[in-house]
């Protein structure tokens, strides 16, 4: 059975480093040897993403996932994904135009979340993904309540992974602030917590978190090798 082709959307270079990293890392564990699938990965200068961030044009950063679609079909990638929790509330402007298909990074993290028998999960990432129904909508088609930060917990997160973590920035009072914010999504019921930004996983994991940590960016890259891997 073939392999297929992974092609990876990038966004921002940590988030899209460390993805792409796992993927070839955790390869061997299916293919054996040094094995993991052919792997493509293209990223626009991640300033062109920002402006149309500030802007709320999701309609300009579908054009942008799409001419990075159309340039990993051409190297031949099967499928994709895109390691940026926040861009996918473009995804459903995308999908229908794409050469590929595309696997959603909060189905993915959804599916592990009933598969690890969590109910209420807390949520991280930045203001327009924690705001979006990026992550309400897949949760919900799963049963699966969440909370998302509060205000002023919330723009404290946004500002450490926008102005810190994109420029490869880890602090450690940045990592203090999302420990306290995980503390208090315990305290309020939670029983684990969606890393919710490809970068967050850096600096949280299971060792630091007061809740089990729901790694998007490793999860999704699991997915992709078990999908690449299956040959279909």
């Amino acid at each position: 059975m073939p392999v297929l082709h992974i092609g990876i959307v990038a966004c921002s270079a940590e988030g899209a480093a460390l993805c792409y990293r796992t993927v070839c890392t955790e390869g061997p564990k299916l293919l054996g040897g040094h094995a993991h699938p052919e792997v493509s990965l293209h990223s626009p200068s991640m300033d062109d993403y920002a402006v149309h961030l500030d802007r709320g044009n999701w309609s300009g950063i579908a054009e942008l996932m799409l001419r990075s679609a159309e340039k990993l079909a051409r190297s031949g990638a099967d499928f994709l994904i895109c390691p940026d929790n926040t861009i996918h509330q473009a995804l459903p402007l995308v999908q229908a135009r794409s050469p590929v298909p595309w696997l959603h990074i909060a189905e993915v993290v959804a599916e592990e979340a009933v598969a690890r028998q969590y109910r209420r999960l807390g949520l991280l990432g930045t203001r327009w993904l924690v705001e979006s129904d990026v992550y309400p909508d897949k949760l919900a088609a799963r049963g699966l309540s969440f909370l998302r930060p509060q205000p002023g917990e919330h723009d404290q997160i946004h500002h450490i992974i926008m102005e810190e973590f994109v420029r490869g920035i880890f602090t450690k009072a940045g990592t203090a602030h999302f420990q306290a914010v995980i503390r208090r999504m315990k305290d309020e019921g939670c029983d684990a917590v969606i890393l919710g930004c490809t970068e967050i996983p850096i600096v949280i994991n299971d060792a630091n978190s007061a809740l089990p940590a729901l790694d998007s960016t490793r999860l999704l890259a699991r997915a992709a090798l078990k999908r690449a891997a299956g040959g279909e």
